[in-house]
């Protein structure tokens, strides 16, 4: 299997994400201001929104390209509809 062309910045974005919920949770443990709490509370779903951007890009570039090549109807409806899931479900959230 070819290696995802975003990998690498995923896993870095995923370790700073880590780092920003370990933070998010000492701010509690503090009783930090609530508002601080509230800011870095957005600033980790914002990053992680940006993950899940980076994931999107390469399932599309990588496995909807592949069956795409793949000349196979039903996983190209396959793959088609598991995009329109996750298209949806990040639209929601």
């Amino acid at each position: 299997m070819q290696e995802k062309k975003n990998k690498a910045a995923i896993q870095k974005r995923l370790a700073r994400l880590e780092g920003q919920i370990r933070g998010v949770s000492r701010m509690v443990e503090e009783d930090r201001y609530c508002v601080d709490v509230l800011m870095q509370t957005a600033a980790v779903r914002s990053a992680l929104k940006a993950v899940e951007r980076l994931l999107i890009e390469d399932h599309t570039s990588h496995c909807l390209e592949a069956a795409i090549q793949s000349g196979d109807p039903d996983e190209q409806r396959a793959k088609f509809q598991e995009m329109v899931t996750l298209l949806e479900k990040a639209r929601d959230s």
